[in-house]
């Protein structure tokens, strides 16, 4: 059952994310706004956020396949609609079933983890996103480039997997029993212990920081690709993404097991010069650095991440930690959606290239100010 949920929470995750390098062909095919593409990827997030608090943790009371199985359906159905989306209204349905089911499925996947591999859960678990994402952003732009129907293909293939995974997952074994309490638990539990405010306030700009780069990326990045560095090719604004992730990804891996504080420290650290390097590269129109860049911010985004919640959840007892962790998701994907709108408002105003240096300062201050916090904090 591990194999089977590590694979089925990186392909929910790939699914989210193959939409990225699309985002430019659906600019020329449905004439869409940058804020028309902020609002597309904002609604996913909220939506992803509603489900996420609410059925999140329902597999814990009705089983883990009935609800894994439910998440499945839905990204089947978000594939079938981004398939025959043929305006932004099409878009923005399909999305918002989308994050329903990454909602859905990112807590119900882990649990199954966690439950079939308690050793290595945990290091599965912090990476399986990044990876997911990785994968999705770069498979899509590797069929977009080089495959017929673009806007077509990358959902039919994705559907596909889907249901050879529906398929399989009935005979996989249920790792949990059912107890009373389902429907308790669909009510959001929110809160932030007093002992944990302080350590809360410390590390949010990070988390902030973090998050706000990654919707950055996933939403604008192969726009800022092909406007700006007058770059066609899909598959190089693919590259340029999936590098943040793959990156992110190792980074959790190699250096989980450093404390907190250092880990938090290297984070915003690394984060503020990968977005430095970045912002070079788009205003020397150098793909290179913009990659670099990309590759550096991936290692601060993924120590912050791990760093955040190395930090954070130590500090609420057992029984606070879910509202806990429920306000730090509140934070996160809120910071994941909303700055990238605003960005999409912004672009008529002040221009790609403009909204791309103010969204890099403004992440490298909250991230230096986390930094700042931490280091001032007692080791």
């Amino acid at each position: 059952m591990t194999v089977y949920s590590f694979a089925g929470a990186a392909l929910v995750a790939a699914s989210s994310s193959a939409v990225t390098p699309l985002y430019r062909l659906y600019q020329q095919s449905m004439h869409l706004t940058p804020l028309m593409i902020t609002l597309v990827f904002a609604v996913y997030a909220i939506s992803l956020l509603a489900a996420l608090l609410t059925v999140g943790g329902l597999s814990d009371y009705v089983g883990r396949k009935p609800v894994i199985f439910v998440a499945l359906l839905i990204n089947a159905v978000a594939m079938v609609l981004f398939s025959y989306a043929t305006d932004v209204t099409h878009l923005i349905i399909a999305r918002a079933v989308q994050g329903l089911c990454v909602g859905i499925a990112t807590t119900t996947l882990g649990a199954s983890i966690l439950d079939s591999d308690r050793k290595r859960g945990p290091l599965l678990n912090s990476v399986t996103a990044f990876i997911g994402l990785m994968v999705g952003v770069l498979g899509a732009a590797l069929l977009v480039t080089y495959g017929p129907d673009p806007l077509h293909l990358v959902y039919e293939v994705l559907f596909a997997i889907t249901a050879v995974m529906i398929v399989l997952l009935m005979v996989m074994p249920e790792t949990v029993s059912r107890k009373p309490g389902a429907l308790a638990s669909l009510q959001p539990n929110v809160r932030v212990p007093p002992q944990s405010r302080v350590a809360l306030l410390r590390v949010a700009p990070a988390s902030i920081a973090a998050w706000a780069l990654g919707g950055f990326y996933l939403s604008l990045m192969p726009t800022v690709v092909a406007v700006i560095m007058g770059v066609s090719a899909p598959w190089i604004g693919g590259v340029v993404v999936a590098a943040l992730m793959l990156s992110g990804a190792l980074a959790v891996a190699a250096l989980r097991h450093l404390p907190p504080r250092r880990l938090l420290v290297l984070g915003t650290a690394t984060l503020s010069l990968g977005v430095v390097v970045s912002l070079i590269g788009i205003w020397q129109h150098s793909v290179v650095a913009l990659f670099a860049g990309a590759v550096i911010a991936g290692i601060g985004f993924g120590g912050s991440f791990a760093g955040t919640l190395s930090a954070l959840l130590p500090t609420a007892e057992a029984h606070e930690r879910a509202g806990l962790l429920a306000t730090f998701y509140i934070i996160s994907y809120l910071a994941f959606s909303l700055p990238a709108l605003a960005a999409g408002v912004a672009v008529p105003y002040v221009g790609l290239d403009g909204v791309a240096y103010a969204y890099g300062v403004v992440v490298i201050v909250l991230a230096i100010a986390s930094m700042i916090a931490t280091l001032r904090s007692e080791a």
